[in-house]
């Protein structure tokens, strides 16, 4: 009786890697969406064979002593990826440019666990709170990784007794969301943010002034683009749910799927009202005719003169203070990037006034244009919001049981049509401090609490789009500035000396670990790191007191990035002021710039 030939994984492994090619082809091509559909339906079979197999495989293996050991796969975990070192350089001159101005607006530096106690993290996200990454039962403690640097932070100023009055304080970090992700978009389930906030009782609106003052200021010195900062405040938007007739234990859930409408357009979002949180479609009608409103100041006005909204406690409270903000953000003159927009919620359940969040032309999903605040002028109130062509709606992702296979398959997300999201966003947090002091101090105590404001900036959403300007300009990919090199003999400790001369003086110096390295390796060493300055020394010129420094550039060619050759034999530079003279050059002074390419 013939048997059938088992599957080779690594044949598999291969027709999944085509599939997955031939599928993203088709979609740039924007073929036929049969035929997208085909394709995807086969890549979503080939993975159940692959991974049906790998368990058999596993099976067997544990049954037979002896059998040879599998392969591992070298991956990273989803929604996780390495940085290499051109990439980090980037990166780290991002974070660089945010902690100078985190410091310049007087922040002190915190740091606090990457996990926490799960109850810390319990009842603070709102429907967020399932992307929560847990963690299993370590010494006692239910843990969980963090989800963002607000909630610690909080949990920190409880701890100190909530008497840490007046502070600015300031976390760089990583932070772990269990969400699918996108990323080329920079949208992950690992990625680092940069917080700042502000903790104390201050005068009304004058700290949260100073936070939209702080992004405006960071975003303008990063080379993200034209950006709007998104702002609105809680308390007008729980007054229009109140006035439109939403009970008060629909508030939060309501006012989660208003935050959508920056990626779906106002039918869904009704629909998502009314059929799955069980609002009445009139109370929905009349929020729609509020939340499609943005503009600037002026749209005060137009709020001022509605009288039901003004008879509201919450809402007239909200509106008063944000007339305060603006003629605050006038004098700090921001309010270019500003655009009051009353469909702005922010999901998060511990906002309690202001919210904002900043936004560019590739935050909005591709063809959804009326979700991006660059649609409508930031001066005239809009109340458009029509939906995307279907074939541009981004595809929700469904997760689904494979039985047979024992694992979660995902369905193949098409990254062109996510948009990058939000850059930086927050807002003030009142009762965040006192809800942590109080379930400490237990029932019927009084405990003290803090109002805090704050922002999180987006540090891998702000990379996904500086880093293809980084390359497409020819950025450094490394801080040295210096290579010394030896011509005839190795010369290795008058090298070392003056490395170390360098070194010591702030220049950042490099060398071939080489006793007697041939001048061509030394130079291809310092061109492969794009040092600017090669350092020779031979010995003739030492008995003089010299070295030649000639000085490297770079051009692009073909869209590529290359040496530039010259005849130009160096510059003869005293040993004794070579330093000075380094420092003197234009390429020195301009170094923090990252530039490499004039």
């Amino acid at each position: 009786m013939a048997t059938a030939t088992q599957p080779n994984p690594d044949a598999l492994a291969s027709e999944i890697a085509a599939q997955s090619t031939l599928l993203n082809d088709l979609r740039k091509q924007q073929a036929d969406p049969a035929l997208v559909e085909e394709a995807k339906k086969k890549l979503g079979d080939l993975k159940r064979s692959l991974a049906l197999l790998q368990n058999a495989n596993t099976g067997a293996s544990g049954a037979k002593e002896g059998k040879k050991k599998e392969r591992i796969l070298l991956k990273t975990p989803k929604g996780t990826r390495d940085y290499g070192p051109g990439e980090m350089f980037c990166r780290e001159h991002i974070e660089r440019i945010v902690k100078e101005c985190f410091t310049t607006y007087g922040g002190s530096q915190l740091d606090t666990p990457v996990f926490e106690r799960k109850e810390i993290l319990a009842g603070k996200y709102g429907e967020d709170a399932k992307l929560i990454f847990d963690l299993m039962d370590q010494g006692g403690e239910q843990l969980a990784l963090r989800y963002d640097h607000t909630v610690p932070l909080a949990r920190y100023l409880a701890m100190s007794g909530a008497i840490t009055n007046q502070n600015k304080l300031w976390q760089v970090g990583k932070v772990y969301r269990r969400d699918n992700p996108v990323m080329s978009k920079g949208r992950m389930r690992e990625f680092s943010q940069a917080d700042f906030d502000i903790a104390g009782v201050w005068d009304t609106m004058i700290p949260d002034a100073e936070i939209v003052s702080l992004v405006c200021t960071i975003l303008s010195r990063l080379d993200v683009g034209e950006f709007i900062i998104k702002i609105n405040h809680r308390k007008i938007l729980d007054g229009i749910f109140e006035v439109c007739g939403v009970p008060a234990e629909k508030i939060r859930p309501i006012s989660s799927a208003v935050d959508k409408l920056d990626k779906m357009a106002w039918a869904d979002v009704k629909k998502e009202m009314t059929e799955e949180k069980g609002l009445d479609p009139a109370a929905a009608d009349k929020i729609g005719e509020y939340v499609k409103h943005k503009g600037g100041p002026e749209l005060l006005d137009i709020l001022r003169a509605d009288e039901a909204l003004m008879a509201n406690a919450n809402a007239k409270a909200g509106i008063e203070e944000m007339g305060l903000l603006f003629t605050y953000l006038h004098a700090y003159r921001v309010t270019d990037k500003l655009s009051f927009d009353l469909s702005l919620a922010r999901g998060l359940d511990y906002y309690t006034g202001i919210i904002y969040e900043a936004i560019v032309e590739a935050s909005a999903p591709p063809g959804f244009k009326s979700a991006n605040a660059f649609a409508s002028s930031s001066a005239t109130p809009s109340v458009s919001n029509a939906a995307p062509p279907e074939s541009q709606q981004p595809k929700k992702k469904a997760a689904k049981k494979a039985a047979a296979a024992g694992a979660d398959e995902e369905e193949e997300i098409d990254e062109s049509q996510v948009g990058v999201g939000s850059i930086a966003a927050g807002g003030r947090y009142d009762n965040l401090v006192g809800m942590f002091t109080a379930a400490a101090a237990g029932e019927g105590k009084k405990a003290p609490g803090l109002p805090c404001v704050g922002v999180s900036i987006g540090l891998d959403r702000i990379f996904a789009l500086v880093w293809p300007k980084w390359v497409e300009r020819g950025m450094r990919s490394k801080e040295t500035m210096a290579y010394v090199m030896a011509a005839g003999d190795g010369l290795l400790a008058e090298r070392v000396e003056l490395v170390r001369e360098l070194r010591e003086a702030g220049i950042k110096t490099d060398f071939l670990f080489k006793a007697k390295p041939k001048l061509p390796a030394q130079f291809a060493a310092g061109e492969k790191d794009e040092v600017p300055f090669a350092i020779i020394l031979g010995g003739d010129e030492l008995k003089q007191g010299l070295v030649t420094v000639k000085e490297q550039k770079w051009e692009f060619v073909d869209g590529k990035k290359v040496k530039v050759e010259s005849t130009d034999k160096g510059t003869k530079v005293q040993r004794a002021e070579l330093i000075q003279w380094i420092k003197n050059t234009p390429t020195f002074k301009d170094w923090s710039s990252g530039k490499l390419i004039a």
